[in-house]
């Protein structure tokens, strides 16, 4: 019988480097900077250890000020459901003191991340008050190139999203992003690093 303490409290942490990325930026920006931040970020994340190639940004839709920031660090934590948005709009609702982003009184918040959400992460886009996403872009280029199984997503998630009154923005430097993927997968191939997946998926 295992007699280890029930775990009571869930703790998890941005890495300084990602600090270091943030800190030239200005204070207001526009979809392709952000977005340009957002690859910078997924980019390094794997060669720091933290997690796989993605990072998102939660930021006010009409000023484009930098509310938080996020990178996986599913690696890092040893907690599967850190992937990059859930970090983001974690630390956005802790810092704004409300788990819904769209609240009365609130300005209206936007999710700025380098690829369509994973299964996990649409329902952490929908539950979250978001009313904008913007990606990199969609399609089955991410999973073909890193390995990732990104789950059971609907085809029709954009349109699903747009029911829910939250506006979908997509290929904002795709090709960018396609690029950080190659270079993990140059990365995994020479160091054998991680590529997690859910149970009954196959590893790159």
């Amino acid at each position: 019988m295992d007699t280890t303490p029930l775990a009571r409290e869930i703790t998890a942490a941005l890495p300084g480097w990602v600090d270091d990325v943030l800190a030239p930026l200005p204070e207001t920006a526009g979809e392709a900077d952000w977005m340009a931040v957002v690859n910078t970020l997924a980019a390094r994340n794997p060669r720091e250890g933290n997690g796989g190639p993605f990072a998102a940004l939660v930021v006010e839709t009409a000023t484009g000020a930098l509310v938080s920031a996020g990178v996986n660090l599913v690696l890092s934590s040893g907690f599967s459901s850190l992937h990059a948005e859930v970090t983001a709009l974690s630390l956005a609702q802790r810092r704004l003191g409300t788990w819904d982003l769209g609240a009365a009184g609130l300005p209206a918040h936007s999710l700025v991340v380098n690829w369509r959400p994973c299964a996990m992460c649409y329902g952490a886009v929908v539950w979250s008050g978001v009313t904008r996403l913007v990606v990199a872009g969609s399609g089955p280029e991410l999973e073909e190139i890193t390995g990732f199984d990104e789950g059971p997503v609907r085809e029709d998630w954009a349109e699903q999203l747009r029911d829910r009154g939250i506006q979908v923005v997509s290929d904002v430097l795709r090709e960018e992003a396609l690029d950080v993927y190659r270079g993990y997968r140059e990365f995994v191939t020479g160091t054998g690093a991680t590529v997690y997946n859910a149970r009954g998926t196959a590893e790159a």
